[in-house]
């Protein structure tokens, strides 16, 4: 073996497990609770992959009331409707979800930093 066969790392993809996810045909539907950096300190915490059976806006008064945050309901194209949550609330969200039965703790998956 020369000095010239060494092979160079892969790159490392950070979303590959969310797209993953879509393409399997075994795949389950997980919760996905993200935090997004606004200006400075400020940040937004999102909640995407909700079952669509669910009312987002009783959710989302439940978590305002719950973590004394503000809050909406956005539609996106790509994603449907996504809560969004002035803070990091990550850890919250994910406590709130698997207390009130909406999802269990396997389907949740936590990004950020």
């Amino acid at each position: 073996m020369s000095e010239f066969d060494l092979q160079t790392p892969a790159a490392f993809d950070p979303f590959a497990e969310a797209n993953a996810d879509n393409s399997g045909d075994g795949s389950k539907d997980y919760v996905h609770i993200r935090i997004q950096q606004r200006n400075g300190r400020k940040s937004l915490t999102t909640v995407q992959g909700l079952k669509k059976e669910f009312s987002y806006n009783k959710i989302l008064k439940d978590l305002k009331k719950e973590f004394c945050c503000n809050g909406t309901v956005v539609q996106d194209p790509e994603l449907g409707q996504v809560i969004q949550l002035q803070g990091d609330q990550r850890k919250n969200v994910s406590s709130f979800l698997v207390q009130a039965g909406i999802v269990k703790k396997e389907h949740i998956k936590i990004h950020g930093f």
